[in-house]
């Protein structure tokens, strides 16, 4: 199988998917497909490494899936495993959370850079086709037997089904007529790196529940040689307009508690950004004839922690598999497949999420969820754990997802 395609503007090349997008989501799709046997071409307008803004977190969730990609963590420079969490509640209350040592890893800090250069080399290392600097222009012919889409760069390609990784504002989306007009996503998140950080936030991992935020937060993560990713995330709608999130950095990061876990020698690095987060997927268009929307592309977001990469993995995953599940079966049975999965592994979560979100909307709220989960050992051992994905969101009310090792599974990685 070539690696490359013909740069012209004429050339009518083929493949099994099409895959738009090359970030966590997509790649987790084409991995999927290569292991089953399918023709997958990735295409992205950006090269790579790129960054993408990004708390870097990992949970246990998106470890799992990661592991079961057989991605190897060696391949991230700064990847850094993680073994507690430190809280800080509305009251001023901060409290330990211990994740489980010596059984794999629940938790880590991935440098969003190198992580998804990292899956990238991967998916090329397995001979997947995969083409940067090449953007989805358009959808050219959309039928029930094949897709024809427009490339940049490369000209018409003709897929059997496209997987659409291509993000929020999703060009596949809005090329097919199913975006949603003026929409600007549940949450908003702004970031910085910093370093030279010689307080404890230089080993320990920080979230802060700020009255002013809530149900949002600040954080503070952090990676190796005194480098911490640290930022915060408010509900759209809440107390700060995203106009208003440059103008409370600089306050923020002076606040007593947040100055005191950095350092006096803080040095915040290049310039802050700021990104939106789609998190609506019950309500979401997953999929449309021979297209499959993942990631953030299918606001897959949880909504209570704005965590997004351990579900991008999984919904491009679930893509992967919908596809090679339907074979050469109409299109109609990968797409029932792939909602099926979505709703399935998905849908209890988010309802639950955004219930317990409204919770915290209040300082009171905040504040009594963490006074219980800080009650006992045993509440502080499993709360950390459910807070870390290390089972589904709402999996106690989802009777099909019990196991035996409930929250008491090893990590990821438990073998290295």
């Amino acid at each position: 199988m070539s690696n490359s395609l013909p740069n012209n503007n004429t050339t009518l090349g083929t493949c099994g998917v099409l895959v738009v997008g090359a970030g966590p989501a997509g790649i987790a799709a084409a991995l999927t497909l290569q292991e089953a046997g399918h023709d997958v071409l990735v295409i992205d307008k950006a090269h790579f490494p790129r960054d993408k803004c990004c708390g870097d977190g990992l949970t246990t969730g998106a470890l799992r899936v990661l592991e079961e990609l057989r991605f190897d963590p060696a391949t991230v420079a700064n990847w850094t495993p993680c073994s507690d969490v430190w809280l800080r509640s509305p009251s001023g209350k901060e409290m330990q959370m211990l994740l489980p040592t010596g059984q794999g890893q629940f938790a880590a800090i991935a440098p969003r850079m190198e992580l998804d250069n990292a899956l990238v080399q991967l998916a090329k290392s397995r001979g997947i086709r995969v083409m940067e600097g090449h953007g989805f222009v358009g959808v050219k012919q959309h039928t029930a037997e094949h897709i024809d889409v427009d490339v940049e760069h490369l000209g018409t390609i003709r897929a059997q089904y496209v997987v659409a990784a291509d993000g929020m504002w999703s060009p596949v989306r809005k090329a097919l007529g199913v975006s949603t007009p003026g929409y600007l996503g549940e949450w908003h998140a702004f970031r910085q790196y910093a370093n030279t950080v010689t307080g404890p936030a230089k080993e320990r991992l920080y979230v802060w529940f700020e009255k002013d935020l809530l149900p949002g937060y600040a954080w503070s993560f952090p990676l190796q040689d005194g480098r911490v990713n640290i930022g915060f995330g408010i509900l759209r709608g809440s107390n700060y307009t995203v106009q208003q999130m440059k103008d409370l950095w600089p306050e923020l990061l002076q606040r007593k508690h947040i100055a005191k876990a950095l350092g006096p020698n803080v040095v915040m690095e290049d310039r802050h950004t700021a990104w939106p987060i789609p998190a609506r997927v019950t309500s979401a268009t997953l999929t449309n004839g021979r297209v499959l929307f993942v990631g953030d592309a299918a606001c897959v977001t949880d909504t209570l922690t704005g965590e997004g990469i351990g579900q991008s993995l999984l919904s491009g995953q679930l893509a992967g598999k919908a596809i090679v599940y339907a074979g050469k079966r109409e299109a109609s049975v990968a797409r029932t497949r792939y909602e099926t999965l979505i709703e399935q592994n998905l849908f209890a979560d988010h309802r639950m999420s955004a219930a317990l979100g409204t919770i915290l909307k209040s300082s009171l709220g905040a504040r009594g969820a963490l006074r219980l989960a800080n009650l006992t050992p045993w509440t502080r051992r499993n709360f950390v754990r459910w807070m870390f994905e290390d089972e589904p969101r709402a999996a106690v009310f989802t009777p099909r997802r019990w196991h035996r090792k409930f929250l008491k599974r090893e990590g990821a990685y438990a073998e290295r």
